[in-house]
């Protein structure tokens, strides 16, 4: 097992002082504990910082303890938030769940990682049992935090569920007895909140270890699904290399070491990023698809040509509304599509679609471009709305 200081592991608090040392020291392996929620289908590379760190720890001789927040998720974490997440329905979370240790097993070593739901031990909490979990902090401490106390100032409601997480959270840390807990700058707070509710259970206390925050491909706010500035470590090849492509040149170098843990090659600015979404699309699919994707933003972006195999879907023979076409075949919202039909960013035929409603003389073997990678080609038929072929070269 090595002793490794985490000085090259992203690592940008780590306390207390000295503790990771000390446990280290022990010479037996860490566990080292990393929960996401599923609160959205996909993990995007925003969650592969911590998982990379914690595959770090793996490869290390730790044990690399991966919670998924099945349970935890139906609160909401308010880390970095200015009003209560939505919840999901259960179905939703349990879909989320399933395919969250599969995508995060791109990254980690599957045989070597202990996989919790934290549905285990948080749904068999008595009242009794929460009431003893609610006494290990104080309100007054927790209003203290950034998050709670801007909405306070603005007189923004804050739920009792909302208080409760990071105590949660902590308890999490309890059933698993971790070492070393990992999160974002966002989650210094409720990973030492997790040091006092394991002190509380008479546990030693973890390490708190935060990481840097990813940001989105707008290279301005965090990556999230939410605000659609997300790359998923599950999409076609091609997407991934698109939207890789179109970050900021000032965010390729964070994205080289927080993503895929090198230094930037000194390249000029467009061929390093070339480089980095090859090395992005070629760890979670391997070389040839890479290869491929980036022939297909050759010829459809930097050629602007179109791609040699474009899906097709059948529409019914009458007026068909563009935007629900869309949304269909690419997914996001109907306003969505209007808006960006509005902006000029959709073309039949090449040229800028100006109506929300096609007629029919329009839509036989029409090719509909949504931006700049995304192509889909009309045909007439019976009306299913259904995509006859979505292959993974169609891009983004």
């Amino acid at each position: 097992m090595a002793n490794d200081r985490p000085s090259n592991w992203n690592a940008v608090d780590l306390l207390p002082a000295g503790g990771l040392e000390g446990k280290a020291a022990r010479g037996t392996p860490l566990r080292v504990k990393l929960g996401i929620d599923p609160t959205a289908p996909d993990i995007h590379l925003g969650h592969t910082v911590a998982l990379g760190t914690l595959a770090a720890f793996q490869e290390a001789g730790h044990a690399a303890v991966l919670i998924i927040g099945d349970y935890t998720a139906r609160i909401g974490d308010p880390s970095g938030r200015s009003g209560e997440r939505p919840v999901l329905s259960a179905d939703e979370l349990d879909r989320n769940a399933r395919s969250y240790a599969e995508q995060a097993f791109k990254i980690l070593d599957r045989d070597r990682t202990e996989v919790r739901h934290n549905s285990e031990w948080l749904a068999k909490l008595d009242f009794a049992e929460l009431l003893r979990l609610t006494r290990t902090m104080t309100v007054a401490r927790m209003l203290k935090r950034d998050d709670f106390a801007n909405r306070m100032a603005a007189q923004e409601p804050i739920s009792v569920t909302e208080l409760l997480y990071p105590l949660v959270q902590g308890y999490d840390s309890v059933a698993v007895q971790a070492d070393v807990e990992l999160g974002g700058t966002d989650q210094l707070y409720n990973l030492l909140a997790g040091r006092d509710v394991m002190q509380a259970y008479g546990l030693e206390p973890q390490v708190a270890l935060t990481l840097p925050i990813l940001v989105g491909t707008d290279g301005t706010e965090r990556m999230s699904k939410s605000r659609g500035n997300y790359i998923g470590v599950a999409e076609p090849p091609s997407d991934q290399f698109g939207k890789v492509m179109s970050i900021p040149d000032s965010a390729t170098a964070d994205y080289w070491r927080l993503c895929l843990r090198r230094d930037p090659p000194e390249l000029e600015p467009m061929q390093a990023k070339l480089a980095l979404a090859a090395a992005i699309v070629t760890r979670y699919h391997g070389e040839p698809a890479a290869a491929q994707a980036e022939a297909h933003f050759t010829r459809v972006v930097r050629e602007r040509g179109t791609p040699e195999d474009v899906p097709v879907l059948e529409v019914a023979a009458d007026t068909v509304h563009l935007p629900e076409v869309l949304k269909r075949q690419f997914g996001e919202s109907t306003s969505h599509w209007r808006r960006l039909i509005e902006q000029g960013s959709v073309r039949v035929n090449g040229v800028p679609a100006t109506e929300l409603n096609l007629p029919a003389e329009r839509l036989s073997d029409a090719l509909v471009q949504a931006g700049r990678r995304r192509f889909v080609r009309l045909r007439l038929g019976t009306g299913a709305l259904e995509p006859r072929s979505r292959p993974d070269a169609a891009g983004c």
